[in-house]
């Protein structure tokens, strides 16, 4: 939900955020339009309200009886005219608050305007190895798997469908390392561990943006009017919702674990061999509650923790900032860290981190209090580790006969082995 009083004083700047997300500024035009026809309905209630309470006074202290059925009569009227202004208004507020909820956040001065194609490359870290000079040719990341006993789509699309899979042996032993060094960066840096639900309400969804565009990479048990989450950003935006916070002694500050699911609606044809896209994986995200002068700041921290894990994981990557076309609702700015992917000759996501300011925060009610009253907080998220930099450990740390060689930094979670080959090889420094 965006700041209605920052939209009636500059429209201006949200339809240039609306262009700059190549989206109808209109929309801007057609929620103002909406918020004038609800305050006037709104004030002609109220007005014929506070008439309809002074007339009843009046009926009240009316002695003579015909006098007083007549006044009756009048005031049956008007009660009935205040009954349809109340309709008119509740109508107005609700085709306003459908309207409304349409606007995405207003991006942050300095984002790329465009679509996907138009983000910006801010750096490089890292070289990527040079296969051909050390004589072999790259397998991609499923072959390795497979070679491993680490990956097993082959029965994941035979037990629940395409895109999904089983993670065995060192497979899962992999994640399970990968995923605890991820929280335990997180922790280090102030971030409380979690494991949330991963089921929630439709207010908690909603309030968190992710049932606008991409409503359709949502799944929803029917049933149970519930519906699974794709990251723990949602849950963990939820769980101060309806609440006001003390943020005097610094933000708050959460590291969920969680499995995700998304159905990937739109993805047809696209990555599917391995488990680079997939229906179900999981993650670590970071989530901080922070004063809105704080925001920016703590954008920049968590890419900065962020850029550590790809840094312990010894990955080749780029930092791009994300164009305004292809954020999500909530988002007012958003870095993505791409790693290098060798077979593919090419860079792709393993985390993003989202400045929301107060977007969330407003749908979910959630306040700091200030010496001037209540006013909303800004949330952020951002991912430590999730299933996906697999792909990217395995094929950039392959050797030529088919073991792959484990990061310094994650081989006190894998019992100290340095390499793990195939047949089960372990080695060990």
């Amino acid at each position: 939900m965006i700041d209605l009083q920052q939209l009636r004083e500059t429209p201006e700047a949200f339809k240039a955020s609306q262009q700059a997300r190549e989206a109808d500024p209109g929309l801007v035009d057609e929620i103002l339009a909406a918020d004038e026809a609800r305050r006037a309905a709104l004030t002609s209630f109220e007005e014929a309200r506070a008439e309809q309470k002074s007339f009843s006074k009046q009926v009240a202290k009316e002695k003579d009886k015909d006098a007083k059925a007549r006044l009756v009569a009048e005031a049956k009227g008007k009660a009935e005219k205040v009954k349809a202004l109340q309709a008119d208004a509740d109508e107005a507020g609700f085709a306003f608050d459908k309207l409304v909820r349409k606007l995405p956040n207003l991006v942050i001065d300095g984002v790329p305007a465009g679509g996907e194609d138009d983000s910006v490359e801010l750096r490089r870290e890292g070289t990527p190895r040079d296969f051909a000079a050390e004589g072999f040719e790259p397998q991609d990341h499923l072959a390795i798997g497979e070679g491993l006993g680490a990956i097993d789509t082959a029965r994941g699309a035979k037990v629940s469908g395409a895109r999904f899979y089983y993670l065995t042996g060192f497979g899962a032993r992999l994640e399970l390392a990968l995923l605890t060094m991820g929280l335990d960066t997180a922790e280090k840096h102030g971030f409380s561990p979690v494991i949330t639900p991963t089921l929630v309400k439709p207010e908690v969804m909603g309030g968190t943006g992710f049932l606008g565009e991409h409503a359709d990479e949502v799944y929803r048990l029917e049933a149970d009017d519930l519906f699974l989450v794709g990251t723990s950003e949602v849950p963990l935006a939820g769980y101060h919702m309806d609440e006001i916070l003390d943020l005097d002694a610094g933000p708050k500050r959460y590291g969920g674990w969680s499995p995700c699911y998304r159905r990937e609606a739109g993805s047809y044809g696209k990555d599917t061999r391995g488990i680079l896209r997939v229906h179900q994986f999981q993650k670590v995200e970071m989530f901080s509650y922070v004063k809105q002068e704080d925001a920016l700041a703590e954008h920049e921290r968590m890419l900065s923790i962020q850029e550590e894990m790809l840094a312990k994981c010894e990955l080749p990557y780029r930092v791009v900032d994300i164009a305004a076309g292809d954020l999500g609702d909530s988002a007012a700015r958003k870095y993505d860290c791409e790693a290098w992917v060798p077979t593919q000759e090419t860079y792709r996501e393993l985390t993003s981190t989202s400045n929301c300011t107060t977007f969330q925060a407003r749908r979910l009610k959630i306040r700091e209090r200030t010496d001037k009253g209540t006013r909303p907080v800004a949330t952020l998220n951002g991912t430590v580790a999730n299933t996906r930099w697999i792909v990217a450990l395995l094929e950039n740390h392959q050797q030529a006969d088919g073991s792959v060689r484990i990061p310094t930094a994650l081989r006190p979670y894998l019992g100290g082995m340095s390499g793990y080959g195939p047949d089960g090889a372990r080695y060990e420094d």
